[in-house]
C-alpha cells in the first residue's frame, strides 16, 4: 500500500526528562521516526521537554516545542498550529514511551483530539486500552486460548486483601499504565502487600493494579514483534532474562537470541505473540510481548504486552540491525513490510525475521553507591539507571565484555583487582571464604553483583543444583559460568605471562578475558603500563581482534551498513594454486577518507546521561561536514 496522502502534519510526543524506567532509548526511537517521516514528505511537529535529546535538534522536525508533555500543554500546541494555518492531522503516540502514550490517551479521553480532527496512528485509543488495561488484556489473552497468571484486577485495598486470602504470599502487584513497574513490587507479608497495593493504585493512570499469584522462579522471555495492516507479522528478536521472574526485565541481565528453549517451545511463544498482537489490534507497528515459562513442566503464561516501542525495542534494534522505530513509523503512514527495504543489506525486504550468528548481552547499570540508604533488592519495580550492550561469538565472551562495559572497576567475571578469591590465593588479607549464610543470601536475593557470588559458590564447590535452586538461573547459563570459572585453572597454573602458552592466551581472549584481567593476574596490578605490557605480549604472539558485521541475516546477504563488534578468531590458510597465504576473517571496511574516532559515554548513570549522546551525534555530523569519516565507539544501546 502506498503512503497515506490524506494527512500532511504529524504530531510526535517525546518522553520528557530521563527517569528510571524511561531513558534515552525513546530519544533513539523518536529521532528514527522524525527522520523516517520527513523522508516521506510529512511535516513533523515535535513536543518534548528534554533539551538534551537529539530529536529536539532543529534539524529533525519542522517545528519543535520545548513544553511539558501534559494534555494541557499539548492542547495549546495543537491550537497554536491550527492558528498558524498548519493544523495537525495525526498523532503518533507509540514512540515516546509510557509518558507519550499516556498523554495521547488523556488527549483522546478529554475529546481534544476529536475536537481538532486529529487521528491516532500506530495505535488508536481502543488498542492501547486493550493492551494497557490489565482487565481488558486478561480477556484478550483468554480469547486467544493462552494462559494468564492466576490474578485479579482491583481498584481498592479491600478487594486486594480479599484476593490475597485466595492466592497467598508472596504476591506480585503490577499497576496499569505505569512506567518501569512504578508503584509495583513483590510482597512477602501482609503489611508490605497493603503498602504496595496503595502505592500501585496511586501510580496508575486509571487507579488499577493487577494482583498476580507468584511466578517467582519461572523463566522470563520477551519477543519484539512488528505487524503491518496486511497482517504480515515478524519477530525481530527474542530476548531471554538470566534472572528468573520477580526481577524487572530492565534490572535483569538479558540475552539475545533466546538460548534455553527448543525450537518447538520458541514457536509456541512466537505463535502466541502474533495471536495477542492481532487480538489487541496493533496493525501498524511494533510491540513487546512478555512470557513466563515454568521450568518444571513447560507451562507458559502471558505476563504483559506493550503496544509501543519499548526499552527492549532499542536492544532488539541494535542487536539485530532491524530499525524497529523507523519501520514502525513508516507502517503507521500506510506502508507494509514487503514495501520497505532492509537498510542493513540495502537489497532485501523488511518483511523478514533477522537471523544472528553472535550473542548479545545487555547488562543493567545501577548507582546504589549514590544512594547508600536505598534498598538494593531487585524486584518488579525497575531500579537501574542505564544499561550497556556487548556482542560476542559466544555467551561467555559477550558476558565478560558486558561486565567491563559497566565501568565499575570490574573487568570480567573474575581475576581482577576486586576478586576476593584471587586475593586470598595470593595471601592477601580479604574476606575469604564468605560465610555460608552470606552466600545463601547473596544468591537467593536478586541484587547487583549476584554473578560474582555465583562464581564464589562454584569456587567453594557448591553443587550446581543448589546454586540453581537459590538463584533460579537456568542450568544452561550456570554451565556457561562453570566453563568460564574452570578455565581460570589453566590461567593460574602459570606464574608468569611469558609462561602461558600462546594457545591458552588465545583461548582466554576468545572467552572474553580482558588485558586488564591478565595484567592483574600475572603482573599484580591494573594500570596503563601493565595493560600495555599484556597487549604487547599478546600482539607478539599474533593474537589480535577481528571485527565482524552486524548484518541481520547471518551473512546470507552482504551488509552495506558499517556496524561492527570485535571478537577473536583463528586465522586460516587459503590455498590458491601454488600460493598459500594466511587469512584473518576480518569484516571491517576501511574507507579512503581521514578518520576521527568519537568515544561515547557508555551506560547512563547519575551524573552522565543522554547529553553525551547529543554531543557525540553533533560531533559526528560536524565530522561529516568537514569530509571526515567518524568512527563511533560506544556500549550504550539506548543512544542515537
Amino acid at each position: 500500500m502506498p503512503r497515506r496522502d490524506d494527512i500532511s502534519t504529524i504530531l510526535l510526543l517525546g518522553s520528557g526528562p530521563i527517569v528510571i524506567g524511561q531513558g534515552c532509548e525513546f530519544d533513539y526511537s523518536g529521532t528514527q521516526a522524525c527522520k523516517a517521516l520527513r523522508e516521506e514528505g510529512y511535516r513533523i511537529v515535535l513536543v518534548n521537554s528534554n533539551p538534551a535529546t537529539i530529536m529536539t535538534d532543529p534539524a529533525f522536525s519542522d517545528r519543535t516545542y520545548i513544553e511539558p508533555i501534559t494534555p494541557d500543554a499539548v492542547r495549546k500546541v495543537i491550537e497554536r498550529e491550527a492558528e498558524l494555518g498548519s493544523p495537525i492531522d495525526a498523532i503518533l503516540p507509540t514512540l515516546g514511551g509510557q509518558t507519550g502514550l499516556n498523554c495521547a490517551c488523556e488527549l483522546w479521553d478529554r475529546g481534544i483530539l476529536q475536537e481538532h480532527g486529529i487521528e491516532m496512528i500506530g495505535a488508536d485509543r481502543e488498542v492501547i486500552r486493550r493492551a494497557e488495561d490489565r482487565e481488558a488484556f486478561k480477556k484478550v489473552v483468554d480469547s486467544v486460548g493462552l494462559q494468564n497468571p492466576e490474578s485479579r484486577t482491583v481498584s481498592n485495598v479491600e478487594d486486594a486483601m480479599e484476593f490475597l486470602d485466595q492466592i497467598g504470599l508472596p504476591a506480585i502487584i503490577r499497576p496499569a499504565f505505569t512506567l518501569g513497574g512504578t508503584g509495583g513490587g513483590v510482597a512477602w507479608n501482609r503489611e508490605e502487600y497493603e503498602e504496595i497495593v496503595r502505592s500501585g493504585i496511586k501510580a496508575s493512570m486509571i487507579d488499577q493494579v493487577q494482583i498476580d499469584k507468584s511466578l517467582l522462579g519461572w523463566k522470563e522471555y520477551e519477543l519484539e514483534v512488528v505487524r503491518d495492516r496486511k497482517d504480515n507479522c515478524v519477530v525481530v528478536c527474542g530476548i531471554e532474562n538470566i534472572d528468573a521472574m520477580g526481577v524487572h526485565t530492565g534490572d535483569s541481565i538479558t540475552v539475545a537470541p533466546i538460548m534455553t528453549l527448543s525450537d518447538k517451545e520458541y514457536q509456541r511463544l512466537r505463535d502466541g505473540a502474533f495471536a495477542i498482537m492481532r487480538a489487541v489490534g496493533v496493525d501498524t507497528g511494533g510491540s513487546n510481548v512478555q512470557f513466563a515459562v515454568n521450568p518444571a513442566n513447560g507451562d507458559v503464561v502471558v505476563v504483559e504486552m506493550n503496544p509501543r516501542v519499548s526499552r527492549s525495542s532499542a536492544l532488539a534494534s541494535k542487536a539485530t540491525g532491524f530499525p524497529i522505530a523507523r519501520i514502525a513509523a513508516k507502517l503507521a503512514v500506510g506502508y507494509t513490510l514487503d514495501e520497505l527495504r532492509n537498510d542493513i543489506t540495502g537489497s532485501t525486504s523488511a518483511c523478514f525475521e533477522p537471523s544472528i550468528d553472535y550473542v548479545v548481552v545487555k547488562m543493567p547499570r545501577w548507582t546504589f553507591e549514590k544512594f547508600p540508604e536505598a534498598d538494593e533488592t531487585l524486584t518488579t519495580q525497575m531500579k537501574s539507571v542505564g544499561e550497556g550492550m556487548s556482542i560476542g561469538r559466544t555467551f561467555k565472551e559477550a558476558l565478560q565484555k558486558a561486565i567491563r562495559s559497566m565501568e565499575v572497576k570490574r573487568f570480567g567475571l573474575g581475576l581482577d583487582a576486586n576478586d576476593r578469591w584471587l586475593q586470598a590465593r595470593r595471601g592477601e588479607e580479604t574476606a575469604w571464604p564468605p560465610a555460608e549464610d552470606l552466600l545463601v543470601r547473596k544468591l537467593s536475593v536478586p541484587s547487583q553483583g549476584r554473578l560474582y557470588y555465583v562464581r564464589y559458590a562454584v569456587k567453594l564447590g557448591w553443587p550446581l543444583e543448589r546454586i540453581r535452586e537459590l538463584t533460579g538461573i537456568d542450568p544452561w547459563f550456570l554451565d556457561q559460568l562453570v566453563q568460564l570459572i574452570g578455565f581460570e585453572d589453566r590461567l593460574v597454573a602459570h606464574e608468569r605471562l611469558e609462561d602461558l602458552p600462546a594457545e591458552d592466551l588465545f583461548e582466554a581472549k576468545r572467552l572474553g578475558y580482558s588485558d586488564p584481567q591478565l595484567a592483574n593476574l600475572y603482573l599484580g596490578r591494573i594500570d596503563t603500563e601493565s595493560i600495555l605490557a599484556v597487549r604487547g605480549h599478546r600482539k607478539s604472539c599474533g593474537i589480535e581482534p577481528v571485527y565482524k558485521l552486524v548484518d541481520t541475516c547471518a551473512a546470507e546477504f552482504e551488509a552495506v551498513t558499517p556496524y561492527f563488534y570485535s571478537t577473536y578468531e583463528r586465522s586460516f590458510r587459503m590455498v590458491d594454486g601454488d600460493e598459500v597465504r594466511t587469512v584473518r576473517d576480518d569484516e571491517s571496511r576501511v574507507g579512503g577518507r581521514p578518520k576521527i574516532v568519537i568515544l561515547g559515554g557508555g551506560p547512563n548513570r547519575v551524573g552522565q546521561g543522554i547529553e553525551f549522546d547529543y554531543c557525540c551525534c553533533q560531533a559526528s555530523f560536524a565530522a561529516e561536514e568537514m569530509g571526515f569519516e567518524s568512527v563511533m565507539v560506544n556500549s550504550n544501546l539506548e543512544t542515537v
